[in-house]
């Protein structure tokens, strides 16, 4: 391990709270489980790690400061003790500071993490969360449904769409990320829908749209006529004398706002439909009409 403050990134001068601040940043980047199978990012955990466990032995980083010893703990400059025979050896570690501290002090791992005290040997971290997108026809959206979603690791899972789901929500499914490191929990998994767009119907936040083409003579003489809904046919009657854009309401035929919510209403927009063919019979009809009965429709544009 090279300097222990270059490591976190922090100055000689930095308060114990400034040191937890850095190493908790470096710690969430570099995590294994969301490196996986980059070694060079494991080593530079495993290196942030260790420095973080020097710096936040105070009696260590205060025999650091002053030079008596390395990065690693050992004291600086070797010492040594004669033994009969006139051989010599390097004294013990012990009373330089490398021996097993068992007050170690709790440090980023038990208040942020959940990690245990001694994160040198055994480190606990919560696994990664991971993200997924599924796309939903329109129907299961809008009135809720099951729908099959298959994880990262290949099983696959069941999730319960709520009625009224839309574009761009997000579920979460708890525990279903990545597995966790040292008997910590697992990570979740959000999944963003993307609703199908559907041939009929359309939405306006909880209300249907959908546009019912009817014949001229039903626009003229009105008439009543079967509706699609998200829940199936139903009847609507069609005033006499009704014009393309004549929007009817069925009102509660809408989209449930959550579980228990309200339902909003379904808009009908009529369109008036021509023949394809107009006959001579219609033509002539028309024509009366036109002479008998003519009117105005562009009064606004200043064109009449």
């Amino acid at each position: 391990m090279t300097d222990p403050y270059k490591v976190l990134g922090v100055n000689r001068n930095a308060s114990d709270e400034e040191i937890k601040r850095a190493y908790r940043k470096l710690a969430k980047k570099l995590h294994p489980d969301l490196n996986p199978g980059d070694k060079r990012v494991e080593a530079q955990f495993k290196e942030t790690t260790a420095a973080y466990d020097f710096l936040s032995d105070p009696e260590k980083r205060r025999r650091y400061d002053r030079g008596e010893i390395d990065e690693t703990g050992q004291p600086r400059g070797p010492r040594y003790s004669s033994r009969p025979g006139g051989t010599q050896h390097q004294r013990g570690t012990r009373g330089f500071g490398l021996e097993d501290d068992a007050d170690f002090t709790e440090d980023l791992f038990t208040d942020f993490f959940g990690f245990g005290k001694d994160a040198r040997h055994s480190v606990k971290l919560k696994g990664a969360d991971v993200s997924y997108q599924v796309r939903v026809p329109f129907l299961e959206a809008v009135l809720g449904a099951k729908q099959r979603l298959q994880l990262a690791d290949g099983k696959t899972l069941e999730v319960q769409l709520p009625p009224g789901t839309d574009t761009g929500q997000t579920l979460r499914l708890k525990g279903q990320g990545l597995p966790g490191r040292g008997g910590a929990p697992a990570g979740d998994a959000f999944v963003e829908v993307t609703v199908e767009p559907h041939p009929i119907f359309s939405r306006d936040g909880n209300d249907i749209l959908v546009e019912l083409p009817i014949t001229l003579y039903e626009a003229v003489l009105g008439a009543t006529l079967n509706v699609p809904t998200i829940d199936g046919r139903v009847s609507l009657k069609v005033p006499p004398g009704s014009n393309s854009g004549t929007q009817l309401r069925l009102r509660g035929k809408g989209i449930q706002a959550g579980r228990n919510g309200a339902r909003g209403d379904q808009y009908v927009r009529l369109v008036v439909v021509l023949p394809k063919e107009v006959d001579a019979e219609l033509k002539a009809a028309v024509e009366q009409a036109a002479r008998n009965h003519p009117y105005r429709v562009r009064g606004k544009l200043g064109t009449d």
